[in-house]
């Protein structure tokens, strides 16, 4: 069963570039009977080795936007210890609950940005012919080279958002890809797809970070679960990078989302006993 799990996890995170931990967190704790703070501990292991796999297949088909990866990773590594030390102070049933209502608002913006926004080739190709036709609230934005540029507004909006995703991956247990993709898409004009890879890049980063705090705030892992997850993983996130590659941008966004909104319910009804 950990190696199916593992696979599903994968899947999620090779189509979408997140929802690796959306999966693994309620698995974990509903179908192998881990205790919550433990399951967050394997969930951080697991999902920051699988997406390390598939960062490597990204960057082979440089398909990575490397110093928007590593300015968001920098803050998400600085700050998931300090959402690991606030996890340990809140009940675990708090924690699940409000992992949850996470994982809904998130959804629901997904599925409204998918149908009001055009497709992201479109999008490029207008903004490089009128740059003031370019959204607002777009503030890193590609030049007519294919380059992303970096200006000091742009590299201060990846830290902060860096630092958000780096406290709630170790607060919650999660590679932050479920906030990494929409946060990418909307700082910047990357299509799903290399934000994706991107966000896979950042995940390994910022997962390890708190795997390293998880074990010093001594959560316990066992050993065999999170190999046969890590295993069940890394077959699922081959699979889903090659299935991602004949999926449109618009379809990604909308499978990640309605996934997320099926794990959020479900915990939210079991967690508030009106299912059980």
């Amino acid at each position: 069963m950990a190696i199916i799990f593992g696979v599903l996890v994968g899947l999620a995170l090779g189509l979408t570039g997140g929802g690796g931990s959306i999966f693994a967190v309620p698995l974990l704790i509903y179908a192998l009977h881990v205790a919550p703070r433990d399951a967050v501990a394997i969930s951080l292991i697991a999902v920051a080795v699988t997406a390390a796999a598939g960062a490597v297949e990204g960057a082979v088909r440089r398909v990575i936007e490397l110093r928007a990866a590593a300015i968001f990773a920098a803050a998400g590594v600085a700050c998931a210890p300090v959402g690991v030390w606030l996890g340990n102070r809140v009940p675990g049933e708090v924690t699940v609950v409000a992992f949850a209502c996470l994982m809904l608002m998130v959804a629901v913006r997904m599925i409204i940005k998918s149908y009001s926004a055009p497709e992201q080739a479109s999008v490029i190709r207008a903004r490089v012919a009128d740059d003031a036709a370019a959204d607002a609230a777009t503030v890193c934005r590609y030049s007519a080279d294919g380059r992303l540029r970096l200006t000091a507004r742009c590299s201060l909006a990846l830290l902060g958002a860096g630092v958000l995703v780096g406290v709630l991956s170790g607060f919650f247990g999660v590679g932050g890809g479920f906030l990494i993709v929409p946060a990418l898409m909307l700082i910047t004009d990357m299509g799903i797809h290399r934000a994706v890879s991107t966000s896979l890049l950042v995940i390994a980063l910022i997962g390890l970070s708190g795997v390293v705090s998880a074990v010093f705030a001594g959560r316990h892992i066992e050993p065999m679960l999170t190999s046969l997850f890590i295993i069940g993983g890394i077959v699922g996130m081959g699979a889903g990078r090659a299935l991602a590659q004949y999926l449109a941008g618009r379809t990604l966004q909308l499978v990640f989302a309605i996934g997320m909104i099926v794990i959020g319910t479900v915990m939210l009804v079991q967690r508030l006993g009106w299912w059980s």
